[in-house]
């Protein structure tokens, strides 16, 4: 386990005994960037390693309450904004390239800044294009090596060609999914073309460990996550149908930051936000999960083991892929929110015969000391 402390790596770190210290910072976009941060900082920790956080807003308020004890760097996000319908998402996005452009290019100078000031030794950069650095090496994370697009293939060829124009200037592309037939993302993270540098899957990444809670009959966990306006659009339809459900129910609004118990029922009980420790509970005892087919729940859920139901985010073509991906693979059901009804998705899931992938062993811990064994590249453009 303390790897990170002896050998190569030892000779080359600043710190006394050669601990390095390594930058970890998440993508703002939604709050599954950070969770799947938490067993890559946890395992960090477990290592030795001297571990800051980045970022902001949500993602900030977080990380600090499952790591207080941690230093956080203030880095604003891409603070991308999300259209109201799905038709009009696509070109919400292309509108705002300039802005996103222009916020890597302000993370690359903010990271050239904070080497020099605190001496890492490492970055672990979640889906943030501009925390490369020639001197030190740094990984970054996706699922999505093969963006999908309403617009056909043509567009997609163009995104995954700018896609790796950023992912090559990194050491290593880690990819939190297993490698072979048997994956949870599909083509997001199995394209025929990879990135020109080595690519290394990870296996799933999640907060949350198998405890063997007991499920309890007609129990439901609802997640509401996911950047606005659709998070809010999607948690209106579940508070007008969710009052008429014969079962109990909890349901969590994705709100890290606000106050956690908001007015509730016997049967129906709301939190804004809840720890990586009491949702992995709520989550086991729950005969099945409502939530977005994000790729951070859907590890989760299948850690778990865990009967789904995924509304993926219309116009989101990662989530709308990934539910039909999952669906045909009989893996989770997922339902259109047009066409999303409680009662009649609950019994869909009654009669849906799921076949949940048993998952190999997490390989990040030997990642992690790979990483740490490599000397800094020059990144390419």
């Amino acid at each position: 386990m303390n790897q990170l402390l002896s050998g190569k790596n030892a000779e080359k770190t600043h710190l006394p005994g050669g601990q390095a210290r390594i930058l970890v910072a998440p993508l703002d976009w939604g709050l599954g960037h950070a969770t799947r941060c938490i067993p890559i900082i946890r395992e960090l920790i477990s290592q030795g390693a001297d571990v800051w956080l980045a970022g902001e807003g949500a993602q900030q308020h977080l990380l600090t309450e499952e790591f207080p004890q941690l230093p956080f760097l203030s880095l604003p996000g891409y603070r991308i904004h999300y259209s109201k319908t799905a038709g009009g998402l696509i070109w919400k996005m292309i509108s705002q390239w300039p802005k996103l452009r222009s916020a890597i290019q302000k993370e690359q100078e903010w990271l050239k800044t904070m080497v020099k000031e605190h001496q890492f030794d490492a970055v672990i950069s979640d889906n943030r294009y501009g925390l490369y650095h020639a001197g030190i090496p740094c990984a970054f994370i996706t699922h999505q090596l093969h963006i999908k697009s309403p617009a056909g293939k043509w567009s997609e060829r163009i995104l995954q060609k700018r896609n790796y124009k950023y992912i090559r200037r990194f050491t290593v592309c880690w990819v939190p999914d297993q490698e072979g037939e048997i994956n949870l993302s599909g083509e997001l993270s199995h394209p025929l073309k990879k990135p020109p540098i080595p690519v290394k899957y990870i296996g799933p990444l999640s907060r949350f460990t198998k405890k063997n809670i007991p499920v309890q009959k007609k129990h439901m966990l609802v997640i509401l996550s996911g950047p606005e306006p659709q998070r809010s659009m999607f948690e209106n339809i579940i508070a007008l149908q969710i009052s008429h459900y014969e079962g109990t129910a909890t349901v969590v609004r994705g709100l890290p930051g606000s106050k956690n118990l908001i007015p509730s029922t016997n049967m129906i009980r709301f939190y804004n936000h809840l720890s990586s420790e009491d949702l992995n509970d709520e989550m086991e005892q729950a005969e099945y999960v409502i939530s977005r087919s994000g790729y951070s729940t859907v590890m989760d859920a299948m850690i778990l083991e865990k009967k789904c139901i995924f509304i993926p985010t219309p116009g989101q073509t990662e989530q709308e892929y990934l539910g039909n991906y999952l669906m045909n693979n009989k893996i989770a059901l997922s339902v259109n929110q047009k066409m999303f009804s409680l009662e009649n998705s609950l019994m869909d899931a009654a009669n849906f015969n799921y076949r949940i992938p048993h998952l190999k062993g997490s390989l990040l811990q030997q990642a992690i000391i790979e990483l740490l064994l490599v000397p800094g590249k020059q990144p390419t453009s």
